[in-house]
């Protein structure tokens, strides 16, 4: 049997419990326990130990090299990226999870510390950044570009050539009408039908999604 690497996993709330499930099934890491945001608690997630806080991290690290970094985001991707450096700077390694449910191409690029959930699928010639989140049945289409930290949320469609700008979040079941460009921390709504390019920092929602500007 194969030896499956310890990794640590930064959350506890629901997200964590997804990616504890896709990090289980994927089958190569062996969760070494959560580290809690903000608080030492007794609970366990999902069967597994919370062994620090924020302030553990350095000797974590030291401890277990590999990391996963397991809260969402949707308004705001700041603390994402936040955590993201700080591995980064203690010398963690932050791998690319992927569920054996998802399909991705094999012509695709995913980097570090994304994860990508059951039932999502990666096309050809797609980039994917670093820290994102391809969550359940999302579709990303050939030849499309992800920047770092960003969100693409259960059943989102982003068709083909689209290029989605650092720390942005799609919404749900929203759809990219392809080639579109789309800023950095943007907000795009669930259920958003988006036709025309997207400027930085602008949220947008509805059919056919209307710009709401920085919220």
């Amino acid at each position: 049997m194969k030896h499956k690497e310890p990794i640590v996993l930064i959350g506890g709330g629901g997200h964590c419990r997804s990616c504890i499930d896709v990090i289980e099934e994927e089958g190569k890491y062996t969760i070494a326990g959560i580290v809690a945001r903000d608080q030492l608690h007794s609970e366990k997630v999902s069967g597994y130990e919370i062994i620090g806080t924020d302030a553990d991290l350095p000797r974590l690290v030291k401890e277990c090299r590999n990391f996963l970094i397991a809260f969402g985001q949707i308004r705001s991707s700041h603390e994402r990226m936040s955590y993201f450096r700080r591995l980064e700077e203690l010398g963690a390694t932050m791998p690319v999870i992927v569920s054996p449910y998802a399909r991705v191409s094999r012509h695709a690029r995913t980097e570090g510390g994304t994860i990508v959930m059951h039932n999502a699928v990666i096309n050809s010639g797609v980039c994917i950044g670093r820290n994102c989140i391809i969550n359940t049945g999302a579709l990303v289409e050939h030849d499309a570009t992800v920047g770092d930290c960003c969100h693409i949320a259960p059943a989102a469609v982003v068709n083909g050539g689209v290029t989605i700008g650092r720390g942005s979040f799609v919404g749900s079941n929203a759809v990219l009408k392809e080639y579109l460009t789309i800023g950095a921390e943007v907000v795009i709504g669930m259920g958003a039908v988006v036709g025309e390019d997207i400027p930085e920092a602008a949220t947008v929602t509805g059919n056919p999604a209307c710009n709401r500007g920085r919220l």
